[in-house]
């Protein structure tokens, strides 16, 4: 049973690592969607929250084989009250984040929204969410949130009558080295978004169909995270109890 206990601790231990190095990646990302996403307070809270918790899963799981190979009780009874914790709260998430799943659209679309708003190729102070979101818009073959029509608020295009179009939402192989800022439209005399080569699927679909096709795998893996720790909860509380005394003389001295 102590071995056991220690090599689940172990898991947890990467396990832990894995969610601690997930949140630094989520502040420190600025190639990808992550990057358009880190103007919203909520993600920023979530990667604090997910650098919490794995670091009080690496701590967790060093104090339960402590506990385990020690023999004490009381360590093994914090591991498996903090553990418990950690499992509550992850459901909590969960559901908050099935129920509100509306609200976190509309945040999304508002953060979008203003992002191609003000996008400007000269700008650069927001040059890295430009660049995540020009990196969205190639990846998933998309233009816009809803559609290139979104664009159409865009301050510099509305200034020069739509005779440019982004160059990242384009599907003509000639605008393949220009992968950021605007492209000119060979015929730019009374322009309209119908008259651009670019990809009429909005991203907000692509997104969409992306969590799609990967919802079984994020299922699996949230639901192995789950099954490793009811594992370890259920461990830790029978060699709990097969200890039939508290031997404080094993606690290491420091």
């Amino acid at each position: 049973l102590k071995i056991a206990l220690c090599v689940l601790f172990l898991l947890f231990q990467i396990l832990g690592a894995v969610i601690l190095g997930f949140g630094v990646w989520i502040l420190a990302d600025k190639t990808s969607f992550i990057a358009v996403l880190q103007t919203s307070s909520p993600l920023k809270t979530g990667a604090y929250v997910l650098i919490g918790v794995g670091a009080l899963t690496m701590l967790m799981g060093f104090l339960g084989c402590l506990g385990a190979v020690n023999e004490i009780r009381c360590l093994l009874g914090l591991y498996f009250t903090c553990l418990m914790i950690i499992l509550i709260t992850q459901i909590a998430a969960g559901l908050i984040i099935y129920f509100q799943k509306q609200m976190l659209k509309d945040e999304l679309s508002h953060i979008v929204d203003r992002l191609i708003e003000d996008y400007d190729p000269m700008d650069d102070e927001q040059r890295n969410s430009q660049d995540a979101w020009d990196y969205v818009q190639r990846q998933i073959a998309c233009c816009g949130w809803t559609g290139a029509k979104d664009w159409e608020s865009n301050k510099i295009l509305a200034n020069q009558s739509m005779s440019k179009y982004p160059c990242s939402c384009s599907n003509s192989s000639k605008d393949a080295q220009a992968d950021s800022g605007f492209c000119d439209l060979t015929d730019p005399v009374n322009a309209t978004v119908a008259d651009w080569p670019v990809h009429e699927q909005g991203c907000m679909d692509g997104v969409e169909m992306w969590l799609k096709d990967n919802l079984g795998v994020i299922l699996g893996v949230c639901t192995g995270v789950a099954v490793v720790e009811l594992l370890g909860m259920i461990l830790s509380i029978s060699l709990c109890k097969n200890i039939h005394s508290e031997d404080y003389t094993k606690v290491p001295k420091s």
